[in-house]
């Protein structure tokens, strides 16, 4: 513990200073001064500045303040309710922030943010860990208010639409009426007109298109038509076939060109004696200003006969062009276009088992290269793990007394050698054992049998092999107490803080002093309010049953001359009890005055022994590192 939270100093780089309010307390400040954090700390204010909290340029605000209120921003531009002062108070007590922090920190898992926050690192400025959930609630925002813009605007619009209005639009409804009375003249001016009525003693039309063409005469729109819809070669065929079953016959025994020339005229004809005989049905409307006759309907189908022939040959040549490329289409180009086909849809089969190929082959290289990075950044991790266990010793080397290090640097270098020294035992034991065996086997291929001058051969390396091994136990009992006086000294060394430790130690136990001495100033506050209000309304409960007996007492004493002079003694005598109330009552709070301005005369005596007492303390720890290192420089010198 004591080494994490040295290691925690030392990487922050924060330092402790010690300053005064304005009634004298000591407030300890922590500056840190991180040059990670302050980095992190300009790009928050940045991603805040982008997305629209421009109250983060103010320079006097503090950095807690900056951060918390853009938080809070976005939350709310998120459409996201948060409990929170509407009345922001800037350089907030410990206790404020902890509630606000805490807030901000509930609001956040609603939300589904992806970072975990804690509120002692909002507290503590924490902003390598604020940075992403800042960058996600920025992020967040600037999607939120592009998704309401577009509701916004419209409604804007609207909203503005209830009440102005553009140039535009005046403009438009000034002439609307215009335009909307021109556009009805030019449909009365040219709106259909019946020209002709079918007789009702003429027979039904059976057919659906005699019926269209029988209408369409009624108004004198049979040219357009013909000019816009015309009929199917197919269809007309057939219904000359129907009626003139002399006419097909004849045209299969004419040559190809005349047959279509021929058969043209014929349906031609068939046509026009259909439009006659429709228009001998008809009779001239009698309120229509031209009057026609059906004779005169059929000079004006007999002067567009031309036409109609024009236009039926062109289509002829239209349908035979058709039928030639279906029928070269059938054979020719139709069986290359498949094959074309075919042979793309095997390049792109061959072209996605390429790819499929491919996309595997980048698969198992994206594995490795993921694996390649994973085992870098836990490399990278264990390496920043050592690097700060070392710089914690190091803080902890420089920190503690320097006889007891060398102490325990002696210690661990006869540790060291006691562990080569055994190992180096070892070896050459088995060396000597692995001699001696072969020694043995030599020399008892060589006589064959036991001697007396093998056994006492072998007895005498028994006997040192015995002491040898007495000498290892006893090394390694000696090696083992050494081990626990190290340990031992380790302990001791952990148990004992360091100042930074310390240090932290005094500040947290003076911010809950701080915290402990508001809540008992707002409750003695509550305990004077509650007095003062309570004999107030004694007071106030004495006055209205006086009122009260006064005004049930005067009709009474108003009837006669003794009574009503006994009123006014008795309320003589009631009006001088009350002043004497009042002199009493001032005289206690003259007292009470005298007594709070002796009291605060103290006080700001104490507040000057305690200014006293510090400074004396502050120069007291200065004068005492002074003299540590005086005394560090004597040691290094008479080392040396």
């Amino acid at each position: 513990m004591a080494a994490t939270s040295v290691f925690h100093r030392v990487r922050t780089g924060s330092k402790i200073g010690a300053q005064y309010d304005q009634e004298g307390n000591l407030i300890q400040v922590e500056t840190r001064e991180d040059e990670e954090q302050n980095v992190k700390l300009a790009e928050i204010l940045e991603l805040l500045l982008a997305a629209g909290y421009f109250r983060a340029r103010i320079k006097g605000l503090s950095p807690f303040d900056k951060v918390v209120g853009g938080m809070t921003w976005c939350i709310t531009t998120c459409n996201f309710e948060i409990d929170v002062d509407l009345l922001f108070q800037e350089n907030s007590t410990i206790g404020q922030k902890i509630a606000l922090t805490e807030k901000i920190v509930s609001v956040l898992p609603k939300m589904k943010c992806p970072h975990r926050l804690e509120p002692h690192q909002m507290q503590g400025l924490d902003f390598i860990h604020i940075f992403p959930v800042i960058q996600w609630l920025v992020k967040r925002a600037i999607e939120t208010k592009e998704e309401m813009g577009d509701y916004v605007r419209a409604y804007s619009i609207s909203q503005f639409h209830k009440t102005h209005s553009l140039p535009e639009d005046e403009e438009f409804l000034q002439r609307k009426d215009k335009a909307v009375q021109a556009v009805l003249d030019v449909l009365e001016v040219y709106k259909p007109q019946r020209k002709y009525r079918r007789q009702r003693n003429a027979e039904e039309l059976l057919d659906e298109e005699s019926r269209v063409h029988s209408t369409l005469l009624e108004y004198g729109r049979m040219s357009d038509f013909f000019l816009r819809y015309g009929f199917s070669k197919q269809t007309k065929k057939d219904k000359v076939d129907g009626g003139k079953p002399s006419l097909t016959t004849g045209s299969q025994a004419a040559p190809p060109g005349m047959a279509e020339v021929s058969e043209e005229d014929d349906l031609q004809a068939a046509e026009e004696i259909r439009i006659r005989t429709l228009m001998t049905s008809m009779t001239v409307m009698a309120n229509e200003e031209g009057k026609l006759t059906a004779s005169a309907v059929g000079q004006i189908v007999g002067l567009q006969s031309e036409e109609i022939k024009q236009i039926a040959s062109e289509y002829a040549e239209k349908q035979s062009e058709l039928t030639s490329e279906e029928h070269s289409e059938r054979f020719g180009p139709l069986q290359q276009h498949r094959r074309a086909v075919a042979s793309l849809n095997k390049q792109v089969q061959q072209k996605t088992k390429e790819l499929e190929e491919l996309q595997a082959k980048h698969s198992e290289v994206k594995k490795s290269c993921d694996e390649a990075k994973r085992k870098l950044l836990e490399a990278t991790e264990q390496s920043e793990k050592l690097e700060n266990k070392l710089k914690s010793l190091e803080q902890m080397e420089e920190q503690a007394d320097s006889s007891l290090l060398e102490k325990l640097r002696a210690l661990v270098t006869m540790n060291e050698n006691l562990k080569q020294q055994e190992q180096e035992f070892r070896t050459h034991c088995r060396e000597e054992m692995t001699r001696l065996q072969q020694n043995i086997e030599e020399l008892k291929m060589a006589s064959g049998h036991d001697t007396e001058d093998n056994k006492e051969r072998n007895q005498l390396i028994d006997k040192q092999y015995n002491t040898d091994r007495e000498k290892l136990q006893k090394i390694r009992l000696l090696m083992a107490r050494r081990n626990r006086e190290i340990a031992i000294m380790q302990r001791k060394v952990d148990a004992v803080p360091s100042r930074a430790e310390l240090t932290q130690y005094q500040k947290r136990f003076i911010e809950l002093y701080s915290q402990v001495s508001a809540t008992h100033k707002e409750t003695k506050q509550f305990f004077t309010l509650y007095n003062t209000l309570d004999d107030k309304k004694v007071y106030l409960e004495k006055e209205v049953n006086l009122l009260n007996s006064i005004h049930d007492n005067f009709q009474q004493a108003m009837s006669s001359s003794g009574a009503k002079e006994q009123f006014l003694r008795q309320m003589e005598q009631i009006v001088e009890g009350i002043k004497q109330n009042r002199i009493k009552m001032e005289k206690k709070k003259q007292e009470n005055k005298m007594r709070r301005d002796q009291l605060n005369d103290e006080y700001l005596e104490l507040l000057d022994k305690q200014r006293l007492y510090f400074k004396t303390v502050k120069d007291f720890k200065e004068e005492c590192r002074k003299n540590e290192m005086l005394l560090s420089k004597l040691r290094t010198k008479g080392a040396s």
